[in-house]
């Protein structure tokens, strides 16, 4: 049976990749449309609309928490103790879709707290695993 650590770390795998595809969809339509030169992109999507620099930027967001958050996962499935993250491994991964759809959809103050908040819970979470995964047997 798999444990809820791996389909949380898939899925985390899985978010990270519909942005990037959203993401690539929409340039395709930019340089289809003549608007934008397929060697005219910025990483950030700089010179866009906001929400596609929000794109770029919650894309960024999973890529550089996936080391961090998909290795605790993925050393928890590894040496066959899944048990220490299974338990909040749904929680984190919501944590992170939360984190991603209130950053493309606002900049706004009350967006950036929702998102930060969305972001400690996860920090919390990966801490929490980290101890668990190193002292406690």
């Amino acid at each position: 049976m798999i444990s809820s650590s791996a389909i949380a770390f898939t899925g985390f795998i899985a978010w990270a990749l519909l942005l990037l595809v959203l993401m690539e969809i929409l340039r395709t339509q930019l340089v289809l449309q003549g608007k934008v030169p397929a060697n005219g992109f910025a990483p950030d999507n700089a010179g866009l609309t906001p929400f596609m620099q929000r794109l770029a930027r919650a894309h960024a967001n999973c890529i550089e928490g996936l080391p961090i958050f998909g290795g605790l996962l993925l050393i928890a499935i590894a040496t066959d103790r899944a048990a220490v993250t299974d338990s909040l491994a749904y929680f984190f991964l919501a944590s992170r879709i939360v984190q991603s759809l209130v950053h493309l959809a606002s900049l706004s103050a009350a967006a950036v707290m929702a998102r930060f908040t969305a972001f400690t819970v996860q920090m919390a979470i990966g801490l929490y695993w980290a101890y668990r995964l190193l002292f406690v047997a």
